[in-house]
């Protein structure tokens, strides 16, 4: 669904994960958020009456359903699904967009992770169900092509956490190397627990 075909409230909502990803909670400000989405700044105490903790928790909600959501829509691009092939995907997004954005974003849900953990409990408590929408998506997908199931838990931890440090390491270093690195190294150890190695 396109930014414009949204209603003030979710346009609000992804206008601040869209701020966070880029520069932390700090720059998701309500009139920030309310600017970049298009919306009256008087909207805001409606629609978020706890204020900008509110605010920054529905938006990393709505991360980890989104990053969530991308796993089927990745498999469905894949002519023969794999796990290797569908950390590519994941890892592809990243590099997509670092090539044509320029490093200028991360991961809403990390990004609120590092901010907030020790100083807001209720984002702690987003982001860590956010993870686990992200973490349960990849994990099922894994199970589906053949990985034992508590194996699949453990390497969708695995997955979403080397693609959160690549993330980080990427922008750091204003690089694709460590995205390229993570996507060939775990490739074949995703796969050879699929029994689909070669």
């Amino acid at each position: 669904m396109a930014v414009s075909e949204r209603g003030p409230r979710e346009r609000m909502v992804f206008s601040a994960a869209q701020l966070i990803r880029r520069d932390g909670v700090a720059a998701a400000g309500m009139r920030e958020v309310a600017a970049h989405a298009g919306a009256p700044r008087g909207s805001l105490q409606h629609y978020f009456p706890g204020g900008k903790e509110q605010l920054v928790n529905e938006a990393v909600g709505w991360a980890g359903r989104y990053a969530g959501n991308r796993v089927a829509r990745f498999l469905a691009a894949l002519p023969e699904p794999t796990p290797s092939a569908l950390f590519a995907e994941m890892v592809r997004q990243w590099t997509e967009e670092y090539r044509t954005a320029d490093f200028a974003g991360g991961c809403p849900v990390a990004a609120a992770t590092v901010d907030c953990a020790e100083s807001t409990v209720s984002t702690r408590e987003a982001a860590s169900a956010a993870f686990t929408t992200w973490t349960g998506a990849v994990s099922r997908a894994l199970a589906d092509m053949g990985v034992p199931e508590g194996r699949a838990d453990a390497l969708a931890t695995l997955m979403i956490s080397a693609l959160e440090g690549a993330i980080l390491m990427a922008r750091a270093e204003r690089d694709l190397r460590a995205l390229t690195t993570v996507c060939q190294e775990l490739g074949p150890l995703l796969d050879a627990a699929a029994g689909k190695a070669e």
